[in-house]
């Protein structure tokens, strides 16, 4: 991105919307009750991570959270890893939310692909919360027990998740759409003793049967005691053992009229949430009530500036931290729009149609739907009435300049389009939008509060205007309280201190400007990150490598600001087999089914050979960078590798790619 491109200004807060921006009311309520004089956002970020204590305690009072006992001090350890944030603390999330509860507004709007807009109560969900808390106690859920959940994005898993954290126990979920293995590399890791599942679901009109599935989950996770099954058609438990239909499970008891709340530490497990690295099983990222309740407050209300009354949705599955995200947006006051199908069905223009009836007023989505959208040539707002949105937020990849321009042309000019990144081991973005800042094309605007994100060089150092490694250089509440099964820290420190000891670092290259904006230019490690799911190269390769013919193969995510996403997987055959298209299909049907549809490669090459390290590792970042256009000598040192000749092949397909792109501009 040029500096005129990035110079380009596509949006100015109007008077009203700085008087009006939650951002503004903050800064007033701390000058007259904290003494904090901030008349800017940089200089509300610079106080929030220079006095990290003082900040995140003000978000108690300012939003009048619920909590039974009050903390002995707001950071009692300001290291990392090991911060330990408001001790003594006693508190519950679920409570939180449905302290928010109010007939004057739905909790929520939903949408099926094959069923009209319904709007659904705060009194309904918390009737229903409120049986299945029952329910679950009288099957033996306690705190600090595992529920877990095989669901698509429905008002039932809302409810469910609800329902388990009121009870202090652990919630965990993967989408329908996730294959078996990939299912049990992380639901087995955590040993859960109750599953909640669907048998089916529709997606693109089409139904996916995934009874076979279930049961398969079933088998083997030794440790479900039962299993409450929300059908997708006919109520049916057949082939199934020890389960009972939700509606036949929630009729059976007599709540009482008010639920209960389990009163937790600050860091008590609220859920676990996976983030695969290149190597190994998924990570189980622990988070808590306390830090989880107060990042998202904070970042819904500042950030994406939901006020009560609006209506906010993210189009995400229950496999994805946005999907944790948008039920912490209740705590905003605002309504959420839940959709359960293909943003593409049955047409392009599905979410667009969506956002008219149901009057959204934040509308989120990701990099990869808008290109499509560009690529469709559709505009929206001329087939609908998007001029109830007020904010739109953009994340899973990075947003090109074009996207910017798409959405200001498509959607209406007077929104905000708030670009951010994050990600699921904080279950948040730490950079993101300033409802009181301008707004630049190809720009992110900035940190967000409380999240002290700087570039650093090779050495260390923080860097403006230069490339560098994302790192966070002060603790975060929702920081990961632990990896589930690492009793001695040692794959968080590896995952996220061993470059830089003591500092943050997340595995994305980011750059900074001297106004405090931001581009993502996308990962700085060999993580592959698709549509915002990230998968371990790992899973990957256990079942590429399971068909017979495959002795070795790599997998390289090109996914980079201002180019569509690509990747490509390279296999190594047996002697005299040759790939052909069958295999590829059968490679990809498996992947498919065992991994995600969204880990299906673009294209897979046969090779003569893996490049490796002398010490026998894959080299996925060097090759990455090979494939992205960086020169040989700065990517990979032949020196240090065990077969330096088998890079020879990557030069060449990288100087094709580049010409075909050539030819194509």
């Amino acid at each position: 991105m040029t500096e005129d491109q990035s110079n380009q200004l596509l949006w100015q807060p109007s008077t009203a919307v700085r008087e009006n921006a939650n951002l503004t009311h903050f800064m007033r309520w701390l000058a007259s009750h904290k003494g904090v004089q901030a008349a800017t956002y940089p200089e509300l970020w610079r106080w929030s991570v220079d006095h990290v204590a003082e900040f995140w305690e003000s978000l108690w009072e300012y939003f009048d959270l619920a909590y039974s006992r009050k903390w002995t001090a707001p950071l009692a350890n300001r290291q990392m890893p090991g911060a330990e944030w408001f001790p003594g603390a006693r508190l519950n999330y679920a409570e939180n939310i449905f302290a928010k509860m109010t007939a004057e507004r739905p909790m929520m709007l939903y949408k099926a692909e094959d069923a009209p807009l319904v709007e659904l109560s705060w009194q309904t969900i918390y009737d229903q919360a409120n049986r299945l808390a029952e329910v679950l106690r009288g099957m033996g859920v306690q705190p600090g027990d595992r529920v877990v959940a095989y669901m698509p994005n429905v008002p039932e898993t809302i409810t469910a998740v609800l329902a388990v954290a009121s009870l202090g126990a652990i919630w965990s979920s993967c989408s329908p759409d996730f294959g078996s293995r990939s299912v049990l590399d992380r639901f087995t890791q955590i040993e859960p003793k109750v599953l909640i599942a669907v048998d089916g679901y529709r997606y693109g009109g089409k139904v996916f049967d995934r009874r076979a599935v279930l049961a398969e989950l079933q088998a083997a996770l030794p440790t479900i005691r039962r299993t409450i099954l929300v059908p997708f058609g006919d109520a049916a438990t057949d082939g199934l053992t020890r389960t009972v239909l939700w509606q036949d499970a929630l009729a059976g008891v007599s709540p009482s009229p008010k639920m209960s709340f389990a009163q937790v530490p600050f860091d008590h497990p609220l859920w676990v949430l996976y983030s695969s690295g290149t190597t190994g099983l998924p990570k189980p990222i622990v988070q808590g009530h306390g830090g989880i309740l107060l990042e998202h407050v904070k970042a819904t209300v500042f950030h994406n500036d939901l006020k009560p009354g609006d209506r906010f949705f993210w189009y995400t599955s229950t496999g994805w931290m946005m999907w944790n995200y948008m039920l912490g947006s209740l705590l905003s006051g605002a309504s959420i729009i839940v959709y359960n199908g293909s943003p593409g069905y049955p047409n392009i223009n599905g979410l667009f149609e969506l956002a008219e009836a149901s009057g959204m007023t934040y509308f989120g989505t990701s990099a990869a739907f808008v290109s499509a959208c560009i690529k469709a040539g559709i505009h929206p707002n001329q087939t609908c009435d998007l001029s109830r949105i007020r904010g739109v937020g953009s994340t899973g990849s990075p947003l090109t300049m074009e996207g910017f321009q798409w959405i200001y042309d498509n959607i209406n000019r007077e929104l905000a389009l708030e670009s951010l990144s994050g990600g699921t081991d904080l279950c948040t973005a730490f950079v993101g939008g300033a409802r009181i800042q301008p707004i630049y094309a190809g720009e992110i605007q900035g940190a967000s509060l409380g999240a002290k994100v700087q570039a650093f060089n090779e050495a260390g150092e923080p860097v403006i205007g230069e490339v560098g490694e994302l790192v966070i250089t002060e603790p975060m509440p929702s920081m990961p309280l632990y990896f589930w099964n690492d009793p001695e820290m040692a794959r968080y420190q590896e995952s996220y201190f061993e470059m830089f000891p003591g500092v943050w670092r997340h595995g994305d290259w980011i750059s900074f400007n001297e106004r405090g904006g931001c581009v993502i230019y996308g990962r700085s490690d060999s993580t592959i990150n698709r549509q915002g799911i990230r998968m371990g190269t790992s899973e990957i390769y256990r079942v590429v490598e399971s068909f017979d013919e495959v002795i070795d193969s790599l997998i390289i995510d090109l996914e980079l600001l201002g180019r569509e996403s690509y990747m490509p997987l390279f296999v190594v055959l047996r002697a005299g087999l040759d790939l052909d298209d069958d295999l590829r299909q059968r490679i990809s049907h498996k992947l498919r089914q065992e991994v995600s549809p969204r880990h299906v490669p673009n294209e897979i090459i046969q090779i003569v050979e893996v490049p490796y390290t002398l010490s026998g590792k894959k080299m996925e970042v060097p090759i990455r960078k090979i494939l992205l256009g960086m020169d040989v000598q700065q990517a990979a040192k032949r020196g240090a590798m065990r077969n330096p000749e088998s890079i020879d092949f990557f030069l060449g397909f990288a100087e094709r790619a580049t010409a075909v792109t050539r030819r194509e501009e």
